[in-house]
């Protein structure tokens, strides 16, 4: 009788070292690397990049995705059917950034609105297809706007030993290349939160609401998002063709992460600034 029991625990333990120790293992390496999402039936939940939106994937038919009408930067989800087996999103922005969120089932979900950097941003050299001609010759201005020697002057900001430069606006056909130069003078690396460009009113001696429209880089040339101390970053963002309207600034704002060392400078007219490529 001893021998049986004896038996039946040595099973027992070999049933228990085949089987949870593996999978508990893998599911803490995959939560380990990606970010967690929360997503409901009954209510949707958008996810703002900073630049436009070239492709998107989803791991499974349960997650409805599509891009909000008239903006290239936002991406609304939600559930198709309640409490669907875990999945994944990835999505690649027109800056050459793969962003990758892992999709878990609650619909009682309290966060509504994401910023797309509180997934994994991967920083690679991502080449898009050569079947669309526009994007290839977006890119190409852009890398030779960012080769031009004519600069612009007059439209800068400095203060906390950091430097915001928009010293060249080129265009051709009907898109327009803002190229900016980041100084950072300081002794601490500069870590990017977000570059903004948008067109709001001019500002006025009282506080009053400001209308702000968003407006979302076709393309950049470069991905990096810190600027080392002692140094300077240039880059270069497109734009399709737009004008400013009377009584209104275009603002370009740059804006640190986890730090308040952030700068901005408005531009009333172009016109007189503005180069061909």
């Amino acid at each position: 009788m001893k021998r049986i029991i004896y038996l039946l625990l040595l099973a027992c333990l070999a049933g228990i070292s085949a089987y949870p120790q593996g999978s508990g293992n893998e599911t803490a390496f995959y939560e380990d690397h990606y970010k967690n999402l929360q997503i409901g039936f009954s209510k949707t939940t958008s996810i703002v990049f900073p630049y436009a939106i070239k492709s998107i994937d989803k791991g499974s038919a349960d997650v409805l995705v599509q891009k909000a009408k008239g903006v290239e930067n936002v991406l609304l989800i939600k559930a198709a059917k309640p409490y669907f087996f875990q999945t994944n999103l990835t999505a690649v922005t027109s800056d050459g950034r793969l962003y990758v969120f892992v999709l878990n089932y609650d619909d009682g979900c309290s966060d509504l609105n994401i910023k797309a950097e509180d997934g994994i941003a991967v920083n690679k050299d991502i080449l898009f297809s050569r079947e669309n001609d526009n994007q290839k010759k977006i890119e190409q201005g852009a890398w030779l706007a960012l080769g031009k020697k004519k600069k612009a002057s007059g439209i800068k900001s400095s203060k906390f030993q950091m430097g915001l430069e928009v010293n060249g606006i080129f265009i051709s056909q009907d898109v327009m290349y803002f190229r900016i130069a980041l100084e950072n003078k300081s002794k601490i690396n500069y870590d990017i939160d977000q570059i903004r460009f948008f067109i709001r009113d001019q500002r006025k001696s009282k506080r009053t609401a400001s209308q702000e429209i968003e407006m979302v880089p076709l393309y950049a040339t470069s991905a990096s998002l810190v600027i080392p101390d002692k140094s300077q970053v240039v880059k270069v963002f497109a734009f399709g063709k737009f004008t400013i309207p009377e009584k209104k600034y275009l603002t370009i704002q740059l804006i640190e992460k986890n730090g308040g060392r952030n700068l901005d400078v408005d531009i009333k007219n172009m016109a007189d600034k503005m180069l061909s490529l």
